[in-house]
Parts: C-alpha cells; structure tokens; sequence
C-alpha cells in the first residue's frame, strides 16, 4: 500500500484560517499584562470598590454594587473593543504585522474577523468572571432573563460602535498617538462619560450631551436593563449610529502600513 505524498500547494480554508487568526490573537492577548490590567484588573477593583463606592461618590438611590456593575459591564466593553484593540492593532500597523499579514493567503476580512472574534471570546470571560464576582459580594440584578438578553444585545452594539472608534484611530494615527488617545479617551469615559455613574446624577445639559455618547447610551442602557425596566430605543439607535458613521469613516481611511 503506498501513500500519497505528493504535494498539495494553496492556501486553507476560510475557516481554518479564521480559526487560526482568532487562536493567534488570544495568544498575542494573553501575553500583554497591559491589556490583561485594562480588560480586567481595573474593572474587578472597580467592582470590589462598587461595596463602598457612596463614600466616595453621590451614585443617588439604591445600592451602590446595584449601580456600580452595569456600569462596570460597560467599562469591560470599552477597554476591550475600543482601548485594547486600537492600541495592539496601532503597533502592529508601526512593526509591519498588517503588512505582512495582507501578503498571505489570510484575506482582510480574515484578519478583522479574528481580532473581533478575540474580542467576543475576551468579553464573554469578563462577563463571566465580573458577574460572578458581583453576585458574590451582593448584586442583585432584577429583570432575569430579559436584563441579560439586553446584555448581549448592548453589548454587541457597544462592540461594533467601540471596535470601529478604535479601527479608526489605530488605522489614521501613529502608534505612539494610538496609545495616548487610546488611554486619554479611557479614563475621561471611565470618570465623566457615564459609564459608572448614572446619567441623572449629571447637569441638565450635560445628562442629555452623554445620552448621544456610546459610554453614557451602553452604562446607561445596562443600568436600566438590570434594574428590570427596558433601556428604550434611544441607547440602541445612538451605539448603532456611532458604529455605522465609525465604520464608514474607517473603511475610507483606515491605512495598513
């Protein structure tokens, strides 16, 4: 009996390749101790913080770790898909990795498809991970089932609307502006675009300037949703928006090397 040995040149599957490039980028991720302290140490403190959060900040009715972990959610959402992707894809861009990669068997699709798919693995563990915390020091999330499908659903929008922001400034910036935007944009949403501190606690104007933000629309949507009232139609159509406008300008002006 003799085998076959003869060679069988050409490039994979489509989904072998996509599986590969999304394996290839949790590696990459895994090895990043910034990334890590983005997407999950500073949210687990937060958390753990969320305990004793009306010492140090007015959060108004209710208990504070009810207030705190939506809003906390919505950070895992931000510093993965928009501050962790838009600094890693910013360097590569400044080593040549895109470049490269462009010249391989792997289409472009492929490439973005399997940094979103790492992005989708990486929050379904934050999720996971940050709502067992929760319950372990006392959440008490109302609204069941329903609060958690608004979670997928937020969080996609929140997803698409943020990954494309940090396409966009990965794709036009030089790696060093990548990341100091990246990180400014961070902490300015972190403290003041109502990620963590719900809208109504904000002026008058600025409360109504945040609702049309993809921070305040995700925490505030999150807050809603996991206090057992629907977040509405606003918080949806204004992440859709962000991430179609976000996308178009991305696709124009995005640059790979």
């Amino acid at each position: 009996m003799s085998l076959d040995l003869s060679p069988r040149p050409g490039a994979a599957t489509n989904g072998r390749m996509l599986r590969a490039q999304v394996l290839m980028e949790l590696r990459l991720l895994s090895r990043n101790g910034e990334q890590l302290l983005l997407t999950l140490v500073i949210p687990l403190l937060l958390l753990v913080m969320g305990t004793r959060s009306d010492e140090i900040v007015d959060l108004g009715p209710g208990r504070p770790i009810d207030i705190v972990t939506p809003g906390v959610l919505a950070l895992a959402v931000l510093s993965t898909s928009f501050t962790s992707l838009a600094i890693a894809t910013g360097f590569e861009r400044r080593y040549g990795v895109l470049k490269r990669l462009g010249a391989t068997p792997l289409p472009r699709w492929g490439l973005m498809g399997g940094k979103i798919g790492a992005i989708l693995v990486v929050e379904l563990l934050q999720f996971l991970v940050l709502v067992t915390v929760a319950r372990l020091v006392g959440w008490q999330p109302r609204g069941d089932a329903t609060a958690f499908g608004w979670l997928v659903l937020l969080a996609v929008l929140g997803t698409a609307a943020f990954g494309t922001l940090g396409l966009l400034i990965a794709g036009t910036l030089r790696a060093e502006a990548t990341l100091a935007v990246a990180n400014l944009v961070y902490v300015v949403l972190l403290v003041g675009g109502g990620l963590i501190v719900p809208l109504e606690r904000y002026p008058g104007s600025t409360h109504r300037a945040l609702e049309l933000l993809p921070s305040g629309a995700l925490g505030q949507g999150l807050r809603d949703a996991f206090n057992g009232a629907s977040p509405g139609v606003l918080p949806v159509v204004v992440l859709l928006v962000w991430a179609l406008v976000a996308g178009i300008l991305t696709a124009r002006t995005f640059r790979w090397e």
